[in-house]
């Protein structure tokens, strides 16, 4: 019966203790970002896509010549994929009272247990699905206007657009009203 008691309330621990990595949603916010950021640096230069498959009576080609750096494509090459390369992050301790979101390189080097580890990346990579399902039209719009460069997908991403994080005293922070937990990623 004590064993049993044990197994429960470690197991509420463990579920608490993942609760709260949740509820920083502008540090996670903020490693969505990052990855992203990570995406436009690695982006190589595109020629235009030519979408002048048809041809006239004439024998010419017709259709528009669409640049890259604006078209759909290129949003689709940034985003796809992103919160597959969230499972590579995790919340890691940085001191008594702060953790903060890391990518990982050796899931062996880690200080906590590679379990609670990758259940972190879970969460990470379930938040960045629901942060890009709410931001998705309005960030695709910003990316092919360039209105994002590198350098400045945090402030767009999580203080502009999902409005997890704001700013006080020219340092980004929590928004107090995001802090508290709804039960959601």
């Amino acid at each position: 019966m004590a064993r049993r008691s044990m197994v429960c309330l470690i197991l509420m621990f463990f579920i608490f203790s993942i609760a709260a990595s949740i509820d920083d949603k502008c540090g996670a916010c903020n490693a969505v970002a990052e990855e992203l950021e990570l995406g436009l640096l690695k982006e190589k230069p595109r020629n235009h896509l030519d979408m002048r498959h048809r041809l006239d009576s004439k024998g010419q080609r017709v259709g528009k010549v669409i640049d890259y750096r604006v078209s759909e494509l290129r949003v689709v090459d940034l985003l796809e994929g992103l919160c597959d390369k969230m499972l590579d992050y995790t919340l890691e301790k940085v001191d008594l009272t702060r953790r903060e979101w890391v990518r990982v390189d050796h899931w062996d080097n880690l200080t906590i247990s590679k379990q609670e580890a990758k259940t972190y990346a879970k969460d990470i990579s379930t938040y960045c699905g629901r942060l890009l399902e709410e931001t998705e039209d309005e960030l695709a719009e910003l990316i092919k206007k360039g209105s994002i460069q590198a350098g400045d997908v945090s402030k767009v991403l999580c203080q502009d657009l999902s409005k997890h994080c704001h700013v006080s005293s020219g340092k980004q922070s929590v928004d107090d009203n995001m802090n508290e937990s709804d039960g959601e990623l």
